[in-house]
């Protein structure tokens, strides 16, 4: 099917006084249709044009679905997507800057990413598209490996798809604080991704009944302890097994800070140098690969999805649902997390929203 801009726009304007709307100037600044998914991509120039293309209550992008006899419709603004090609863009410089200092099989992979973004940066509307046309990259030696910190998530999930598509050639590591932080099903879902993948897996035990009992008797919220000790169990299982790369599935970390040399229990290293990297023994390449990406929240889903990683429950762990239970002053920091990445244009106010009203 070949759908031209001005036959969109003159039949999104039919619909829109067939079903009442008011009359107003239809705007499309390109437009995208996969003819194997049948799905179409929209994209307006700002957030006004999307609204217009929508309707209310979505009636207009239904109606138009309907007219064209295709399976979905995705409308996304133009605006939407300047800030995050500027932070890909201050990642590649980055990660450019850092490849001629490692040697192979392990520049390889870092070159693959490279590729991979610049492609993003050229094309940031469609992830689909982009992992569509990416071939498997074996690694050069089977040795190699990269640690991806797996928690069973769509974020971990979604970098672990990636990073075994680029040739990192990735071990996975879950760390497993007890069930009421990581609940049975996200270890079910791990171990079935990485077996679908061929991916090696292993779990790190660790002591987490500080935090457990200090957030349960409300003195802290227990995020910011979980996170630092679980980062901490994956960096030494990292420079244990003399491994360059961890990834991570952080969404905030975005440009330059996506990419981090950790010499040690978080300290980072911002600005890497030759020497930084000469010295490799002396520290671990963090990636977070999501945010060196500027993949919104959705992308990470669709990722996921594509072997079978859904989102299961609300937000946060077993562990902090009890918290907000027992100690409601504590879902603000649990929003403050949330609205981060709002802000950030990682999450959608709708979708926002939603797991905040979960917390009620």
């Amino acid at each position: 099917m070949n759908i031209e801009k001005t036959d969109l726009i003159s039949l999104i304007t039919k619909i829109r006084e067939e079903i009442g709307h008011k009359a107003v100037e239809i705007n499309i600044h390109d437009i995208f249709f996969d003819e194997n998914s049948g799905n179409l991509l929209i994209i307006t120039p700002d957030r006004p044009e999307k609204s217009v293309v929508i309707g209310k209550g979505g009636w207009v992008v239904g109606r138009l679905r309907e007219e064209l006899k295709i399976n979905s419709i995705h409308v996304e603004a133009y605006s939407d997507f300047l800030v995050p090609q500027y932070r890909m863009e201050l990642a590649l410089d980055k990660l450019e800057k850092i490849i001629p200092e490692y040697k192979l099989p392990e520049k390889r992979a870092l070159i693959n990413l490279s590729h991979f973004l610049q492609a993003r940066i050229n094309n940031p509307y469609d992830i689909d598209f982009l992992l569509n046309k990416l071939n498997y990259i074996p690694p050069e030696e089977d040795q190699f490996k990269t640690v991806v910190a797996l928690s069973g998530g769509v974020d971990s999930s979604a970098s672990l798809i990636i990073a075994k598509r680029l040739g990192f050639n990735p071990v996975a590591v879950t760390v497993n604080p007890g069930n009421i932080i990581l609940p049975s099903y996200f270890r079910e879902t791990a171990e079935n991704l990485t077996r679908k993948l061929g991916v090696e897996h292993q779990y790190l035990k660790v002591d987490m009944e500080e935090v457990i009992e200090g957030s349960l008797n409300g003195r802290f919220h227990p995020c910011g302890r979980c996170s630092k000790i679980i980062e901490d169990a994956v960096f030494a299982f990292t420079k244990d097994n003399n491994i360059p790369f961890m990834i991570y599935g952080d969404l905030l970390s975005t440009g330059t800070q996506s990419l981090q040399l950790e010499i040690g229990s978080h300290e980072a290293v911002s600005n890497i140098t030759k020497e930084d990297v000469l010295n490799a023994e002396e520290g671990v390449l963090r990636i977070n690969l999501p945010a060196l990406l500027s993949l919104k929240k959705g992308e990470v889903k669709n990722i996921a999805a594509r072997l079978g990683v859904g989102k299961k429950g609300g937000y946060g762990c077993p562990l902090l649902v009890e918290v907000h239970k027992k100690h409601p002053h504590m879902r603000r920091f649990s929003i403050q997390r949330i609205l981060r990445e709002t802000r950030a244009g990682m999450l959608e106010p709708g979708e926002a929203l939603d797991q905040i009203t979960g917390f009620f």
